[in-house]
């Protein structure tokens, strides 16, 4: 039985490369994404992965997307909770908007995105959840008080829902990225990248993205089954827990 994967943000980036990775090992594979119609379509054309457009901060336009991906593809078996933005700004400037916004995507949209799924996933006996929360999460960031604030409350919100679905054979982790080399990433000033970040990172690079894919396609697989409530740390050496 092919099953079926929901990857959200997952037509740019870290999400991108996720996706690919999943259609590779065998899924039926769903992108969502925001607001890129261009780059979607792009990703759509050369993949040929279908691409599904809702704004993950929106509880109802989650259910609703997830309800058409379900219609095209069957029942949601594996999650990935990609999708993330940045709103940076030192607290002392940081508006409650830019608070908000991330807040509402980075964290609430993992509840929006996982709660509609889980009673399925329950009713089967089998589920994978996987929330892609990042570095920052787990060690704090000058300038993102929203950010990091989102990203340590997905390791909290995975570490609960694994006690939970650990009985109906759900298993919720999370994946704790460093710097990745994505277009935001490769966007900084190269001096700043080569002067003042890549030497915090003791391998001494930036990962890649498919790096990242690898542990999803490894914590979806049914190998992985005895691993929940887990947060992988994949930075290069930079942060140990």
């Amino acid at each position: 039985m092919t099953r079926t994967a929901l990857v959200t943000g997952g037509s740019r980036g870290i999400g991108a490369a996720i996706s690919v990775a999943l259609k590779n090992a065998g899924y039926k594979v769903a992108a969502n994404y925001a607001g890129n119609d261009e780059a979607a379509e792009k990703f759509k054309a050369e993949t040929g992965i279908p691409v599904y457009k809702w704004s993950v901060a929106d509880y109802d336009a989650c259910a609703e997307g997830i309800g058409k991906v379900e219609a095209d593809l069957g029942p949601v078996e594996v999650l990935v909770n990609n999708a993330g933005i940045t709103r940076d700004a030192m607290f002392h400037k940081m508006t409650p908007q830019q608070w908000r916004e991330v807040i509402d995507t980075n964290l609430t949209g993992v509840f929006n995105m996982t709660h509609p799924l889980w009673p399925g996933m329950r009713d089967r006996k089998f589920g994978r959840i996987i929330t892609i929360s990042s570095i920052n999460g787990q060690k704090g960031q000058s300038g993102q008080a929203n950010y990091s604030a989102a990203k340590a409350g997905d390791l909290g919100f995975t570490k609960a829902l694994a006690q939970e679905g650990a009985r109906a054979g759900i298993t919720v982790n999370a994946i704790c990225p460093g710097y990745i080399a994505t277009e935001m990433v490769k966007a900084i000033d190269e001096k700043v990248l080569n002067e003042r970040i890549i030497p915090q990172i003791p391998v001494g690079r930036l990962g890649e993205p498919e790096e990242i894919a690898r542990i999803v396609v490894f914590l979806a697989s049914d190998e992985a089954g005895f691993i929940t409530g887990s947060t992988v740390s994949a930075n290069g050496g930079q942060f140990f827990v």
